[in-house]
């Protein structure tokens, strides 16, 4: 009889390449709504759909360095009184074009993989999930914002 411990078979395991996949397209989505804002500027994208303002998107750009900048999302709406509006700092590296969400609720750092249940109760792939619900985000206020000064496509 062998003295190995079988490994948990039902353990999650990062998926490392739908991850990066993820931070990829987010950098594409927030190069495109950012376009030239400078350190300490603001984009507000209003979303509106059939006719009716339902809030805003807000993108700041917290710090720009050459190899990395900081953005805080967040959107402000009809329900703001009543929830807790989404807030997330993202972290842009451009020598990779990847963006990867760092900070959501003010709750900062996560890990790729938790054991479930946990203390905090994140999901096993809760980092997977977060990136993922920032695109959806993005997509939508790419999709259904309206801008002032939003860059036109090429």
């Amino acid at each position: 009889m062998s003295n190995h411990r079988v490994a948990n078979r039902s353990a999650y395991v990062t998926d490392l390449r739908t991850l990066q996949g993820e931070c990829t397209a987010n950098y594409v989505r927030l190069v495109r709504l950012l376009g030239d804002l400078e350190a300490g500027d603001t984009r507000e994208v209003e979303l509106v759909s059939g006719g009716h303002r339902l809030g805003a998107l807000s993108l700041q750009l917290i710090e720009q360095a050459p190899y990395t900048s900081i953005i805080a999302v967040s959107q402000s709406g009809i329900l703001d009184g009543v929830i807790d509006t989404p807030r997330m700092r993202v972290h842009l590296y451009h020598d990779v074009r990847m963006a990867e969400v760092t900070d959501f609720q003010r709750k900062r750092h996560f890990d790729g993989r938790y054991r479930y249940p946990n203390a905090h109760m994140h999901q096993p792939d809760e980092k997977l999930q977060l990136n993922r619900f920032l695109g959806e985000w993005l997509d939508h206020g790419l999709a259904h914002g309206h801008s002032l000064d939003l860059p036109e496509l090429p």
